[in-house]
């Protein structure tokens, strides 16, 4: 029997499990956490770091797996190829690549070299360079670790909008907006990006020996101020044809740019009045459950199987079986309850029961327990619970997961 190195156990990675072990192989899932949920559905777990590539290197020298891949995590894409380059296996992205498609510094910097339409953007290691280039932007511009997921440590900063004009409060202001961001940066970067005005897809596609086919594209729901935080997605995307043309566009010349032979990749985009730029590359599937539960009900084709598929080597088939709609929508903290920063208990759930007898509704999971503390929406960690729905095309699965979404209701009181 084969054997596969699967890193990452966590809710995302358990679609990728469960495929490979229909897929006959042996599954080793890896992650740090002795109580990950995809434990179960693995042959054997091994608790090791997902991000500790030596510590990956060694394991593998041990077990000798066939293969060796990740599903929907940033980080782990540079230790499978680091891993697969070091024991002379296939990769369907370089070591140095894979840097670049998990390093947004340096994604930043080969996206120039290449010409893909990309926004200015600053790259700084400590607060005097922070300081020059918050200058150098003006007022309104995005602040993110240079080598982070998930929303984490990302904010807007918007210097107009502070109550006072005072030169030495927004100095102060801007310094804790440094520091706030620079501790979700491992590398200790950061990078400072113009603001991008305009609405946000994420393109989901699959490259085949260099050649890359567009399966979808994603809308997107970012809250905007002044955390970015994804709060839902839609397929297909209901741009007009020469918008949705002028992403496929950019998205290919990104995946071309940052290297990626074989496999799937999740490009975030944005449709600004000067055309499509690129927001970031990740070679890997989308999460968020894009990948493993929307792609696959709206255009029928199952992105995991074919990541699965092209590892070990069986043919790769990208044809969408169908057209029509899905959403989710994650639930989450309305702004306006806890933008004081005041921590809540949530004292009830309600609705869950009535939602899921909804037309349209697939799939409801909640995140949070009566009892637990919920505060405010700054990254992906933060939400409470999703919702998934279909519809016969975009516009009704939206509407259908919006209605779900206002059945339930999270009560809740004041952290003692």
């Amino acid at each position: 029997m084969k054997k596969i190195f699967i890193l990452g156990a966590s809710a995302l990675q358990v679609p990728a499990i469960k495929k490979a072990k229909e897929k006959g192989l042996y599954v080793y899932a890896l992650d740090y956490d002795p109580e990950a949920v995809g434990i179960e559905f693995a042959d054997e777990f091994l608790c090791i770091s997902t991000i500790d590539r030596d510590a990956v290197l060694e394991a593998a020298k041990k077990y000798e797996p066939d293969y060796i891949i990740t599903s929907t995590s940033d980080m782990p894409v540079r230790t499978v190829a680091f891993v697969n380059e070091q024991l002379g296996k296939r990769n369907d992205i370089s070591y140095e690549n894979s840097i670049c498609a998990t390093d947004k510094a340096a994604m930043r910097r080969r996206m120039k070299e290449c010409n893909v339409p990309i926004p200015e953007f600053h790259v700084v290691s400590d607060e005097k360079e922070f300081m020059e280039a918050a200058r150098l932007l003006g007022d309104r511009f995005v602040c993110k670790p240079a080598d982070n997921a998930a929303s984490r440590g990302v904010v807007l900063v918007n210097a107009s909008g502070y109550k006072t004009p005072e030169e030495d409060i927004k100095q102060e202001k801007l310094k804790e907006i440094y520091n706030y961001t620079r501790q979700y940066s491992r590398s200790g970067e950061v990078l400072l990006e113009e603001f991008m005005e305009g609405p946000e897809v994420s393109v989901e596609s699959f490259t085949v020996s260099g050649e890359t086919n567009i399966i979808t594209i994603t809308d997107k729901m970012v809250t905007e101020v002044p955390f970015f935080v994804e709060t839902g997605h839609t397929e297909p995307s209901r741009l007009p044809k020469e918008v949705q043309d002028d992403i496929k566009k950019v998205a290919k010349a990104a995946i071309k740019a940052v290297g990626i032979i074989d496999g799937p990749s999740h490009t975030e985009i944005k449709v600004t009045k000067e055309g499509a730029k690129l927001v970031e590359i990740a070679a890997r599937l989308g999460g968020d459950f894009i990948t493993s539960r929307l792609v696959p009900l709206s255009t029928g084709v199952d992105l995991i199987d074919l990541c699965i598929s092209s590892t070990i080597g069986e043919k790769v088939d990208c044809k969408s079986s169908k057209n029509e709609g899905s959403a989710i929508r994650f639930l989450h903290s309305k702004e306006e309850s806890s933008a004081d920063g005041k921590e809540f208990v949530i004292t009830a759930i309600e609705g869950v029961f009535e939602a899921e007898k909804m037309p349209g509704v697939v799939e409801i999971s909640i995140y949070k327990k009566v009892g637990e503390k919920a505060g405010r929406l700054k990254n992906s960690g933060d939400r409470w619970g999703h919702i998934i729905a279909v519809g016969k095309n975009a516009d009704e699965a939206e509407a259908n997961a919006k209605k779900a979404e206002e059945h339930i209701v999270f009560r809740l009181g004041e952290n003692a």
